[in-house]
């Protein structure tokens, strides 16, 4: 996968799918981590930087929304999350 800073989208196999500045931010501190897992608080900050209050289900609502998004790659899950940890990408599995 492919994340576009100019474009705001991400691209997979030759498909690509817009993403909200929000879902962008996401996922380039999902990218960072390179598979590693991201803390709620760091994506958080990240993302609602200038707000002094988020609503504590405003990310896992974005989460939830780009993962329906990216089920358009047909690659199966992309993001994964390890409760009490965070999210993280998921590579995807060889086919046997």
């Amino acid at each position: 996968m492919t994340l576009n800073t100019q474009s705001l989208s991400i691209e997979y196999q030759e498909e690509m799918i817009d993403l909200t500045a929000t879902e962008y931010q996401i996922l380039a501190v999902l990218f960072k981590k390179s598979g590693d897992y991201a803390r709620r608080d760091e994506i958080l900050d990240d993302c609602w930087q200038e707000n002094q209050f988020i609503d504590d289900n405003t990310l896992a609502v974005n989460i939830s929304r780009l993962r329906k998004k990216l089920t358009a790659f047909n690659r199966g899950p992309v993001i994964g999350t390890k409760k009490m940890v965070g999210y993280r990408l998921l590579r995807k599995e060889a086919k046997k």
